[in-house]
């Protein structure tokens, strides 16, 4: 490194820490093959707007509360050095780094996180099931629908496909939250497999005591054969337990009788513990919070009424709230009316103005708007778990505000002596069972404006002091960067790079670039990563392979190895700056399954084998295998020509590097 860039690096490095909130503010550093990594002690600290203004930095957002800085390849290999230099810190591996940053968390903070990673993973299918129960539940109340053959057998396929999501749900819980602690997925599977089995009393029906339970005697303590439907929180607990003892018998057991001996022992132990710890405890804990709430609404007057519907909803996520159709029932058996479903509508209504709230802050955050917009969809037929799971537990405030909001309109039910009729749906169907005395139906109405309004405002409010820097703190992969005004360009959308020095091209024009590997050929925009898809680092082209190989796509040197295998950078021989990239946050395996052939200052010829990788265990452990060649530097007047997307061969001509 010449003397005048390092000295450009530590202007970077100077101007980078003092943004960060200085020196003491930043715990670790760390980069991948593009980005710049920072943990910090605390993140409010940080002025993300005015790091994207400086000198070299292409995009800034936080993620896996990590602050990335996006500079691009090579480039940021020698600013995290200097940045390291200047604060006489060791530059940290990334796994370094994310035990670095879950030691920063709290055991709240942790624990909300961890949730957030479960629930992110699964918020497809729980999208799927809110908007076809919404759906159903609207079919279900036409006429025309019900006496005609075609639409209403159309209308049952609805209603049993959105119930039997929402069914299994503890299955997709247990299998994503073994994924997320470390153990094998298929593990997961079959723990929900039990927690759901058909030779288990239905937990619902047991709850209202319509069908009889079988207590087994087990050390002298009783065994309750009740299923788990419905019970996230247990499906959670046993997940995390599943995953310890996968990993435990998976390092213990012997090698030669590991495959029968481990998942034996797995599974039986965690049957066990199941039905003798975890879900009696987990039950006892959420009824004994079940039936302080109630007593409080029928002890407390106005602050019963405000606490029930404040927190109602946190007991959605344990998964215990279909105990409340019991009390629902015996409520309309004695008084006639159901008080309880008005509040816990205001409670749901609330909880999407706080979606809406979130939403309202980050407008130009289009992950945001692609969560946001059908969670409250759901919301409105009385379906939250999307806007808890997907939204509002994940970034923490809008719960907030959302319990705020429930809590007052809990109030305006209480004052305008709000009631049901029935019970079974609330928000828009659940107007259809207000008690129509006192003005019921347009109190309704009212209240659940209120509750709506409050959640939005507080959510927001929250928002600003809270999320002040606009920035969504997604799990990687669910990440929307936003890019700085656009520099002079070179090529086709491709910003300048003033990193490694640029050549004025040695080689032939055109220059031909080759597919680097067998798949389906796409433009880099269908690539689920913003930061490539948005062209932050330059524009480029990928490949969905169809194989584990990655060859040179013309004759070019090797610039850089990423240590963790999974990002080569290359110079080709008219002096062109190439990135190929496998897989979509592929940096957090570490290398493993990864098998770089290929050294720094290696000299290629097209075709040579660069790396191989084990596309199917990549597939399996959950990642994006979409290989993305990004021409991070362009030769002086150069712009690419990409070949139509179509399936191709590795070594088939995919773009053209043109004057």
């Amino acid at each position: 490194m010449d003397a005048e860039k390092r000295k450009r690096y530590e202007n970077i490095a100077a101007e980078l820490t003092r943004l960060a909130g200085g020196r003491n503010n930043i715990l670790g550093i760390a980069h991948c093959a593009t980005r710049l990594r920072l943990v910090l002690e605390d993140n409010d600290k940080a002025d993300i707007h005015a790091i994207e203004d400086v000198d070299l930095v292409k995009g800034v957002f936080v993620a896996g509360d990590q602050l990335q800085i996006i500079f691009g390849a090579g480039l940021v290999n020698d600013v995290c050095q200097v940045l390291a230099d200047s604060l006489h810190m060791d530059s940290m591996s990334l796994g370094d780094l994310k035990t670095k940053a879950n030691k920063r968390m709290n055991p709240v903070q942790r624990a909300v996180k961890a949730l957030s990673d479960v629930f992110i993973e699964i918020m497809p299918g729980i999208l799927a099931a809110a908007l076809l129960t919404g759906l159903s539940s609207v079919l279900g109340n036409i006429d025309f629908v019900q006496n005609n053959d075609t639409l209403y057998g159309l209308s049952r396929l609805i209603n049993i496909s959105s119930g039997a999501i929402f069914g299994f749900l503890p299955l997709c819980v247990a299998y994503s939250t073994v994924k997320r602690f470390g153990g094998r997925p298929i593990m997961g599977i079959v723990i929900g497999c039990i927690m759901l089995t058909n030779s288990l009393a239905d937990a619902s029906a047991a709850a209202q005591g319509t069908v009889e339970v079988t207590t087994l005697h087990i050390f002298g303590l009783p065994v309750d054969l009740i299923g788990f439907q419905g019970g996230i929180i247990v499906a959670l607990l046993i997940g995390i337990v599943t995953a310890k003892l996968d990993i435990f018998f998976e390092k213990k057991v012997p090698e030669v009788i590991r495959l029968l001996v481990s998942p034996l022992l797995t599974t039986l132990v965690s049957s066990f513990l199941l039905f003798m710890v975890i879900g009696p405890v987990g039950r006892g804990l959420a009824n004994g919070i079940t039936a302080v709430l109630v007593w409080m609404t029928q002890h407390l007057g106005v602050i019963g009424y405000a606490a029930f519907s404040g927190v109602q909803q946190l007991i959605v996520i344990t998964g215990l709230h279909h105990v409340f159709g019991a009390i629902e029932s015996q409520l309309l058996v004695d008084t006639g009316r159901n008080f309880l479903n008005p509040l816990m509508s205001v409670a749901i209504i609330a909880q999407g103005g706080a979606v809406l709230g979130y939403l309202a802050g980050n407008l130009k955050n289009a992950r945001a708007k692609e969560l946001c917009i059908p969670s409250f969809i759901s919301v409105l037929f009385g379906i939250t778990e999307p806007a808890l799971f997907g939204v509002n537990l994940r970034y923490r405030y809008p719960i907030i505000g959302g319990c705020i909001g429930g809590a007052i309109g809990g109030a305006v039910v209480y004052f305008t002596d709000l009631a049901a009729l029935g019970f079974g749906t609330t928000v828009v169907p659940g107007i259809a069972l207000a008690d129509p005395a006192h003005n019921g139906y347009i109190n309704y109405i009212i209240a659940h404006i209120i509750a709506l309004a409050a959640g939005f405002l507080f959510a927001f409010l929250l928002g600003i002091g809270f999320d002040r820097k606009k920035v969504a703190a997604a799990p990687e992969g669910e990440r929307q960067t936003e890019q700085k005004p656009a520099a002079p360009e070179n090529g086709i959308g491709q910003q300048a790079d003033p990193g490694p020095e640029k050549t004025d091209g040695r080689g032939e024009m055109p220059e031909e670039i080759s597919a680097f590997t067998s798949g389906e050929f796409i433009g880099i925009e269908k690539v689920k990563d913003p930061t490539f898809a948005q062209k932050v680092l330059g524009d480029g082209v990928a490949i969905v392979p169809s194989e584990g190989r990655i060859y040179a796509p013309c004759d070019a040197a090797v610039e850089m190895v990423m240590d963790t295998k999974h990002a080569v950078g290359l110079r080709t021989s008219a002096g062109n700056g190439l990135l190929i990239h496998v897989g979509i946050d592929t940096v957090n395996l570490e290398g493993k399954y990864f098998d770089v052939h290929v050294s720094e200052g290696q000299s290629l010829k097209k075709g040579d084998l660069i790396l191989d990788f084990d596309r199917e265990k990549i597939a399996a452990e959950g990642y994006d295998t979409s290989a993305c060649l990004i021409f991070t530097e362009l030769a002086e007047g150069t712009h690419v020509d990409r070949e139509p997307e179509r399936t191709v061969k590795a070594g088939e001509k995919i773009a053209v590097i043109t004057k």
